[in-house]
Formats: structure tokens, C-alpha cells, sequence
């Protein structure tokens, strides 16, 4: 948010030590990481009522004139409450039982806005929210960091910003000195109407670059050569902020469409200390897609061991939901990415199977995008470099085409 203002996933980068050592022509397949630990953790359990854990975050109270923002952030519970299902409600109200002021007179509006400092920060590492957006105009929710008090000096990362006019709309930014504000370095990713369901957002942060996330999809990397000369100030600690603003010169007022009261509803907040070693992220879940832009699918969506595994159009459904493991296995409808017997020859079709911990369901991922079988030593495969709905997946030798590219979660 441009000015001073602004359950449970498990990660490692152990693919298979003998995939650091696989030779694709030029490309070599880095070392796996150590297994990363959870470092901070709040799931929202509690009764419905309840304040947030205290020992984790703190409310902010007041307005804020820096960016004309239209509400008072209260204490208590009045704002912000767990519902007892597992999640914390931020929820903006027209309403001002407290009598409150603001910059522009008597406040209009009340929601919350809360942080980790003093009780939680950390450079680098995995951060991840699952959250259901409020909706209309005028809603700014945001999900975000400060890397201290002195802005925009210390930096900012915003993971998760949504402005009202915007439902179909998150944008993810970072504001340093010579480019906050207005002047942020960042991109937007444009998906569903985010107020209709829960999404993930995240960022993997490691020295020297920042990746953004929406729903496990990689839509932004920055480093210090995107800063034109600037100074890179991501390399100590940031705590976290929640908040849901009303108004403000970037959301602009609410109008006589919004209705209030809005909700901003969080299912988790997760940190990890996984800075990702430059492999790709694993026990990451969401679509994968190659040629065409299609989507790697279980054919039918049907479980059964032996499943082709094809390509088709994306559709959101579990068929298309893949997990990148832990164990270097790839997995989706609770099964295996198999290659058929364990072949090894090109043209050997891929599957899905129960999981067993064979060489024929490990896979490594490179930095070109190539999803390698380290046993036969080949490349997943769309059949007959085609990009048509049906497309069964094999192994082949690795030749760089398109048909052997993909982009993960």
C-alpha cells in the first residue's frame, strides 16, 4: 500500500540428489535444499468471537491521512473477530460508534488493520495467505510487509493488493527509495473475480529476487536489475501487515454501488524459511502447462491406475491439479505421474498410478523447464510436438522443443 501504512504447507527442494548431477546438453540441475521449517503459523483456530492470537499479531488504531484513506482502524474485536471455522474476518463498516475523527473530519467508515512487529520478522523465505477478497468500490485489502519504520527507506513488499474497481485483479509490488509510491515496480495478475472464493497469494523471497504467486502460478520475478539503478533494500528483516482500507487516492470512495459491511476473510498466513536455492518450488500446488498453453490432465479425470495423462484445454478441475512433491514425485487425484514399467525408451507413455517410490514416478525440474525422468534420462513429452486437446504425454529424448516445455506451480 503505497506509504507506511500497509492450513498447513511444508516445502523442500529434494527432488533426488542424483538430478543435480543430470546433464541436459548445457543445463545442470541444481542441488536440492534442505527441508524447510515452518517458521510462522496462524490457521485462525478459535471460537467464533474471539480476538487474533495477541502473541502474533497487534491492531493498529487511527486513520490515515498519507494516502486519504476514509476509515479508523479500531482495536478489539468490533473489526476483527475469528469466526470458529478457521478464519479471521476483517470486516469495514459504515459506522463510527466511537465517535471517531479523522483527517477530513468525523470518520465514515471503521475496519482493521494488523502486524507482526516486535513479535515476528524475517528476511527471506516463503510467505503465503489464503484469503476470500471483499467486493465494491472503494474496498482496499492488502496483504504485506514493512521492512521497518522509516519509509521507503526500509523497504516494502506488497504480496497481495485488490483495489474494488478491479474484482478480476491482484497486483503484487515493491517500494524502495527512488520508486515508491505511484513509482512501485510491480505487476498485476488477472484471474477470476477474487471475491467469489478463496485464492492463495504468496511470495518466494531469496537473495537478490522476488517471486510472485497467485494460486501456486509464478506471474512476477524481480531483482535489483529491475530497480534502473536504485538501491535493492530486501535483504534484512520485514514483519507483516493485514488490513482491509476503505477508500483512498488508488481504490478511490466508496460510491452508492458499495455495500457495506465488506469482509475480508482469511483462511491462513504461513511462513516458511525455504529461500528456494534456484530450483523450483516443491510441495507447490496448482496447474501445469506446456504447448499451446494447455494443461497437463488425467484423462477423464478418472483415478484408476494406468490413466493416460494428456494435455487439454485448462479447466480448473482436480484433474489438473498438480502437486510437486517433496519426494520428487508429481501428483494429482491422489496418484502418480508413472512412466508405463519403468520404460526407458522414447515414446514410452506416461501415466497415472498408485504411488510406490519407483525411478519411474521421480521426476526433476529444471531451469529450462524441462520436467526430467532421471532414470531413462529424458524429458515429459507432449506426443507429436501437437498441441491438441488429447495429446497423450510420453518421455523422449531432451531436444529443447516446445512440446517438452513447462511451466509449474
Amino acid at each position: 500500500m503505497s506509504t507506511s501504512f500497509r492450513k498447513a504447507r511444508r516445502r523442500t527442494a529434494a527432488l533426488l540428489a542424483a538430478a543435480s548431477l543430470l546433464l541436459l546438453g548445457q543445463q545442470v540441475l541444481t542441488a536440492p535444499a534442505a527441508e524447510a521449517a515452518a517458521t510462522f503459523t496462524d490457521d485462525f483456530n478459535g471460537p467464533a468471537g474471539s480476538a487474533v492470537d495477541g502473541s502474533k499479531w497487534q491492531l493498529e488504531t487511527g486513520d490515515n491521512v498519507n494516502n486519504h484513506e476514509r476509515q479508523y482502524y479500531t482495536s478489539g474485536t468490533n473489526n476483527a473477530q475469528l469466526d470458529g471455522q478457521g478464519h479471521l474476518v476483517i470486516t469495514a463498516k459504515k459506522e463510527n460508534p466511537g465517535n471517531y475523527n479523522c483527517w477530513y473530519g468525523r470518520c465514515e467508515y471503521t475496519s482493521a488493520r494488523m502486524n507482526t512487529a516486535g513479535k515476528f520478522s524475517q528476511a527471506y523465505g516463503h510467505f503465503e495467505t489464503r484469503m476470500k477478497l471483499p467486493r465494491g468500490q472503494g474496498m482496499w485489502p492488502a496483504f504485506w510487509m514493512l521492512g521497518g519504520g522509516n519509509w521507503p527507506t526500509d523497504g516494502e513488499i506488497d504480496i497481495m493488493e485488490n483495489v474494488g474497481f478491479e474484482p478480476n485483479t491482484v497486483h503484487g509490488t515493491i517500494h524502495g527509495p527512488g520508486y515508491s509510491g505511484s513509482g512501485g515496480i510491480g505487476a498485476a495478475y488477472n484471474g477470476p473475480n477474487f471475491s467469489d472464493d478463496f485464492h492463495t497469494y504468496a511470495v518466494d523471497w531469496s537473495p537478490n529476487q522476488i517471486k510472485w504467486y497467485v494460486d501456486g502460478n509464478l506471474y512476477q520475478t524481480r531483482t535489483p536489475s529491475d530497480l534502473n539503478g536504485n538501491r535493492w533494500v530486501y535483504d534484512h528483516n520485514f514483519f507483516i501487515i493485514l488490513n482491509l482500507a476503505v477508500g483512498g487516492y488508488w481504490p478511490g470512495d466508496p460510491n452508492s454501488s458499495t455495500q457495506f459491511p465488506q469482509q475480508l476473510v482469511v483462511d491462513y498466513v504461513h511462513v516458511t524459511n525455504d529461500v528456494g536455492g534456484g530450483t523450483p518450488p516443491t510441495g507447490r500446488t496448482g496447474r501445469i502447462t506446456g504447448i499451446g498453453g494447455k494443461c497437463v490432465d488425467v484423462a477423464g479425470a478418472n483415478s484408476a491406475n494406468g490413466t493416460p495423462i494428456q494435455i487439454t484445454d485448462c479447466n480448473g478441475n482436480a484433474a489438473q491439479n498438480w502437486t510437486i512433491a517433496s519426494d520428487g514425485t508429481i501428483r494429482a487425484l491422489g496418484k502418480c505421474m508413472d512412466v508405463s514399467a519403468a520404460g526407458t525408451a522414447d515414446g514410452t507413455p506416461v501415466q497415472l498410478y498408485d504411488c510406490n517410490g519407483t525411478v519411474a514416478q521421480k521426476w526433476a525440474i529444471s531451469g529450462a523447464k524441462d520436467i526430467v525422468n532421471p532414470n531413462a534420462n529424458k524429458c515429459l513429452d507432449a506426443t507429436g510436438n501437437s498441441s491438441a486437446n488429447g495429446t497423450r504425454l510420453q518421455i523422449w529424448t531432451c531436444g529443447g522443443g516446445a512440446n517438452q516445455k513447462w511451466t509449474t506451480p
